[in-house]
């Protein structure tokens, strides 16, 4: 045997997991499974049960799951604070490996089990927990991105009862109090944001150097750094574009094409966070980004082509600043291809 490896598939209210082994001939073997409350208390019964399964510590023992929203967190701090080697592998990249070995229904103990399967064959990344500067970031990035979407629903009904055939007047003013409401709130957590970013001076100092590009604000870049640990979630920037889910997913037999596009299989919140700023960076003519949308369009004929072309060379060349610690300049266009074919 070369090593124990077990695999998580969490959901809201509950975790299945699988004991696989690998031999050395690559056989691999199940020895247990179990499905466990996603609370404290399952993940010390978690602990109980591996102990008792994972008897010759001499065989290492690795942990593969599935960043599943935010459901996995406490489980993944939970094992890493118990010095387990736990391995959090994207969801669309858990989804490929899980097709490519054949499994073609769904279910919890299914995935489970795939995910077993790729810990014991790959070797993955070891899985290191949000730093609390990070975490605390995106809490208040999180809460503002959610209290401007209750502030865009309000004021969408506040036009509909405008519009409407009789207008209740106390139904407007309770519609009018809601939306100054969210305002304020809106008002005090950007305040908040642009503290806690400013609590620290180096990060600041390389947001400052990204703010370069004319049409990127301190809420864009505080909404990227805090939905990827700073960047710290890859290794590169295929990886990064596949999670914010600007991969090309192609569409073609034969002698059919059909349309190509991006998948949007990732991160929504840095998509949504790039709408703006791409508009943005194209009518202030930053060259760089410019030239990519009139290239596009002119291929494509459509501007929103164009624009999410732009997003994804936004994303790149931030993270390849960032990474770098360098400032922006508007005359070196960077080698990352952003050209996309469609949305």
């Amino acid at each position: 045997m070369i090593k124990y490896s077990l695999g998580i598939d969490v959901s809201h209210k509950k975790f299945d997991v699988c004991l696989s082994t690998i031999g050395k001939d690559q056989s691999i073997k199940i020895v247990a499974t179990r499905q466990f409350i996603n609370a404290p208390g399952g993940f010390k019964k978690l602990n109980e049960w591996l102990k008792l399964r994972h008897k010759d510590k001499l065989i290492p023992l690795v942990i593969c799951m599935e960043a599943t929203g935010i459901y996995y967190e406490q489980l993944a701090l939970f094992l890493s604070s118990k010095k387990y080697s736990v391995s959090v592998v994207l969801p669309n990249k858990a989804k490929k490996y899980l097709q490519s070995i054949g499994l073609k229904s769904k279910n919890d103990k299914i995935d489970a089990r795939g995910l077993a399967q790729m810990g014991a064959e790959q070797k993955l990344e070891l899985w290191s927990p949000l730093g609390k500067y990070f975490y605390e970031l995106r809490a208040l990035t999180r809460q503002l991105q959610s209290i401007q979407e209750l502030k865009t629903a309000a004021s969408n009904q506040l036009h509909a009862s405008k519009l409407a055939m009789f207008e209740l007047k106390f139904v407007l003013k309770q519609q009018k109090k809601l939306i100054k409401e969210y305002d304020k709130m809106i008002d005090s957590l950007t305040k908040q944001v642009e503290k806690h970013l400013r609590s620290d001076q180096e990060i600041m100092c390389r947001i400052e150097k990204i703010m370069k590009i004319k049409g990127v604000g301190l809420l864009t870049i505080a909404i990227l750094l805090a939905e990827t640990n700073g960047f710290e979630l890859f290794n590169s920037a295929s990886q990064l574009t596949s999670y914010a889910g600007y991969d090309v997913v192609e569409n073609q037999s034969g002698n059919r094409t059909g349309r190509t596009r991006i998948s949007k299989k990732g991160n929504s919140r840095i998509r949504r966070i790039l709408h703006l700023p791409s508009f943005n960076v194209v009518r202030y003519n930053e060259p760089v980004f410019k030239t990519l949308f009139f290239r596009v369009l002119e291929r494509s004929n459509r501007k929103m082509i164009g624009y999410v072309a732009v997003q994804k060379k936004l994303l790149l060349i931030i993270y390849a600043l960032w990474k770098n610690g360098e400032e922006y300049d508007p005359q070196i266009n960077c080698n990352e291809n952003a050209e996309m074919e469609c949305v």
